[in-house]
């Protein structure tokens, strides 16, 4: 009996190849709305499908309906299709220039909301005071004025004093905004701000492999870059140079280090420390209160000696801590190559 027979008689859909399945649902959507799945699929792809489909002679209504019910359930169904930025990017970069593409992603990895002033109520008032520190008083003071009165009280408690009670007399003396000033100011947070908040998620492979080498314990991280240095030093040097280590916690600002601390279980943070150098944890010790100094210190002492295994994974844990309140706009990850953005 022909491939084309069983096919068109089979009532049992479950017997059918993914690559049959997919010629059927082609075939039922038309030509008009079926041209643009065919455009997103890769040469190999399309040469499957195109020869099943070659073979299939008449499919019946049951088949059909069948196969568009099952379709139809799984995409409505959790766990059966996973979206990320990964390949919506590959998806839309089939149909838009590069450019587009870059702009849109850079928009939807940004903080959530339709407009510029949406988005900016969904940045920690830390980063952006971290930002607008080093912007005139004039255009901070434009932007405080657009975003909601709390969030505005935030960052203004944020920035230094004297340039916080400089924006709130320009404020004082503000009347309505032009729209070309206004256009500016919101091209500026657009083209500096938040496109780099977008590039926390946006990685390469030098970087994504640095994060793989992150969660190593530190022999095993040690023997992966001996051997990568002597196969590729180049590759060996970018990655330690975007390895974010517990070493690196150092160089957080105190007010990202306080916001660290509330975040990393005290147990955690009393392993972490006690396989620290002696200055990491003077910095550490010098952001935390009086009497929380003091009791962390006598829970270190009455561990005693302590596995080696389990201050890296302390350690560790801190770092990914770190890393995740930086995603998330919560505190300010400085770029080793001494870059004024965010990093992931």
């Amino acid at each position: 009996m022909s491939r084309a027979v069983k096919v068109a008689t089979r009532d049992d859909i479950r017997q059918l190849t993914g690559a049959e399945r997919s010629a059927v649902l082609l075939l039922s959507l038309g030509e008009e709305h079926s041209a643009k799945i065919w455009q997103m699929m890769d040469e190999e792809e399309v040469k499957e499908v195109s020869q099943v489909m070659s073979n299939l002679g008449s499919v019946s209504a049951g088949v059909v309906e069948k196969l568009m019910v099952e379709f139809v359930s799984q995409m409505s169904g959790t766990g059966s299709l996973m979206g990320s930025y990964e390949s919506t990017e590959r998806l839309i970069a089939r149909f838009m220039p590069q450019d587009k593409v870059s702009q849109i992603m850079e928009e939807i990895r940004g903080p959530a909301g339709r407009t510029m002033w949406d988005k900016l109520a969904n940045v920690n008032e830390t980063v952006l005071a971290n930002y607008l520190k080093n912007e005139y008083p004039q255009t901070v003071s434009v932007v405080l004025s657009k975003i909601k009165p709390e969030h505005a009280a935030r960052v203004l408690g944020s920035l230094p004093e004297e340039f916080a009670l400089e924006v709130v007399q320009r404020m004082l003396r503000m009347e309505s905004v032009q729209k070309d000033i206004l256009d500016k100011v919101e091209k500026t947070l657009r083209v500096e701000f938040m496109s780099n908040l977008a590039r926390t998620a946006k990685r390469d492979s030098h970087e994504h492999m640095a994060e793989i080498f992150n969660n190593f314990d530190r022999q095993t991280e040690s023997r992966f870059i001996t051997a990568l240095e002597e196969r590729s030093r180049d590759s060996a040097e970018r990655i330690k140079a975007l390895m974010f280590t517990f070493e690196d916690l150092g160089k957080l600002d105190p007010g990202s280090i306080q916001t660290l601390l509330r975040h990393v279980e005290k147990d955690k943070l009393a392993l972490a420390l006690k396989g620290a150098t002696d200055s990491l944890r003077d910095i550490f010790f010098s952001n935390m209160s009086e009497r929380a100094g003091k009791i962390l210190r006598e829970d270190m002492e009455a561990m005693g000696p302590v596995r080696l295994k389990d201050v890296d994974e302390a350690q560790m844990r801190m770092v990914n801590v770190a890393k995740d309140l930086a995603n998330k706009g919560e505190i300010m990850i400085a770029n080793k190559q001494g870059e004024d953005e965010l990093v992931y």
